[in-house]
């Protein structure tokens, strides 16, 4: 299985530099990854280093707690768009959704709207960490209901990240037109396709060069 058009090579570390930008882009290129996602601070300058190349940019929005106000969300999804950006991965509003308040879905609508009228994608990221598996498909029919392109598992910053059993959940839980990405603590080649055979069709990870090339050794091993 060729994992590396699943992957999102990411780094959305607080303490990266510009070099880890221009790193992250120039191993995407190396390695063929699908895209990179970076901060929005960043968003320029990767698009910027992307050039012609086709790797598709990826930033974060309401990142990484999702409780700001939704006019604080549209404007960095706007401004992230404006900069190059071609799928945004908001963080929804999980207070919101732990009060059961409508509001929730109208956020998320409120977004995929912005985003589709650019042309561009939305993933929802509902932090599975922090829900029930009752909650989870919920989560996922109220994203999808809302006009979310991908539900996605995990910002990484939560006690724990993507599980293959959260991912079954997501997407018994959704349209096929709707599709999950799977991230939050995935290391190695064996996890992203456990992933993918769950029902993954995105993976986000910080370590896919790491992954690439442990796989890559572990076949001339067996060569």
């Amino acid at each position: 299985m060729n994992i590396a058009t699943y992957i999102e090579h990411t780094n959305l570390s607080a303490t990266l530099t510009i070099r880890d930008i221009d790193q992250l882009v120039e191993e995407a290129k190396q390695y063929s990854f699908f895209g990179v996602c970076v901060p929005p601070f960043w968003v320029k300058r990767a698009q910027r280093e992307i050039g012609t190349a086709d790797i598709k940019l990826i930033t974060v929005a309401g990142f990484p707690l999702g409780y700001s106000m939704t006019e604080t969300k549209l404007d960095e999804i706007k401004r992230a768009i404006d900069n190059g950006a071609d799928e945004i991965d908001v963080v929804w509003n999980l207070t919101s959704f732990k009060t059961g308040i409508p509001w929730t879905k109208i956020e998320i609508a409120k977004c995929g709207k912005l985003t589709h009228d650019h042309h561009k994608l939305l993933k929802v990221i509902i932090e599975t960490a922090y829900l029930s598996d009752e909650e989870i498909t919920t989560a996922s029919k109220l994203c999808a209901d809302a006009g979310a392109d991908f539900v996605k598992t995990s910002t990484g910053f939560a006690p724990s990240g993507a599980k293959v059993e959260h991912i079954r959940l997501m997407r018994t839980a959704v349209p096929a037109t709707v599709r999950i990405k799977a991230s939050g603590g995935i290391k190695t080649y064996e996890q992203i396709v456990a992933m993918i055979d769950a029902g993954a069709d995105r993976i986000g990870t910080s370590s896919a060069v790491k992954i690439i090339e442990s796989t890559k050794t572990q076949t001339q091993q067996h060569e």
